[in-house]
């Protein structure tokens, strides 16, 4: 197909110039040799036109529009690209966080102690003969089912999971994570919800089961290129450092 067009800086002679390629056009329109009302016509077409009322003029601009959408979007990612934090930091942070649920799990025992709920000498005397042989199933059984026990349990348990879905759902971190300034948030970057916090928390739980297993579901954070935990991609979650 030949193209033709009307070069306006010409004042004296013929200023149809052509014939040209479509590239040999698209060429011209970037050195703004041709531009949207320049007159251009094409084998096939009945009259002249200006060149953005054209249809390769249209297609060209959806193109470079198209192309300069993707340059922002690139640009933007770069410029807000996430610190992942990695097993260590994360690590620690559970480490503080744990301990802080200890504390509230002393209070829990202290009170039970105080109210006769659970006879502490009798505890540690079954702690200690578990611990002398932890293979031993008779040691388990009168250790966790020694009165007051289970209750015991079951309140820490609630704690716990009250602590980290309401630190979670709240400030999108839990202490032990504000301290080290890192920061939880759903994949799409966005703050997590108090749902999306419940189904984290209760796949962490899972996550636990793997440490009978070497802790793989902890461990898979320091080969995951977003660090992420098995619970975080349970619950598509990731933890980045702060801004």
């Amino acid at each position: 197909m030949s193209w033709f067009f009307i070069d306006e800086s010409i004042t004296e002679g013929e200023r149809r110039q052509g014939p040209y390629t479509l590239d040999e056009i698209l060429g011209f329109v970037e050195a703004k040799k041709i531009t949207d009302d320049t007159l251009v016509w094409h084998s096939g077409e009945e009259n002249w036109k200006p060149w953005k009322d054209t249809l390769e003029a249209k297609t060209h601009a959806s193109r470079e529009d198209a192309l300069q959408d993707a340059i922002e979007q690139l640009l933007k990612q770069t410029q807000t690209g996430k610190h992942y934090a990695g097993f260590f930091v994360r690590l620690v942070a559970y480490i503080i966080d744990n301990f802080i649920v200890g504390l509230f799990g002393g209070i829990v025992l202290f009170i039970m102690s105080r109210t006769h709920s659970i006879d502490l000498d009798k505890i540690q005397g079954l702690a200690a003969a578990f611990l002398d042989d932890p293979t031993s199933a008779e040691a388990m059984n009168n250790f966790f089912n020694a009165p007051g026990m289970w209750e015991f349990m079951l309140i820490c348990s609630i704690l716990q999971a009250i602590y980290f879905i309401f630190f979670t759902g709240k400030f999108s971190a839990t202490p032990g994570k504000m301290l080290l300034k890192i920061r939880i948030e759903s994949a799409q970057g966005e703050k997590l919800s108090w749902g999306l916090s419940c189904v984290r928390y209760m796949a962490s739980i899972f996550t636990q089961f793997t440490l009978t297993l070497y802790g793989l579901g902890y461990l898979i954070v320091c080969i995951d290129p977003k660090r992420r935990a098995l619970h975080d991609w349970i619950a598509r979650t990731r933890v980045v450092y702060k801004d």
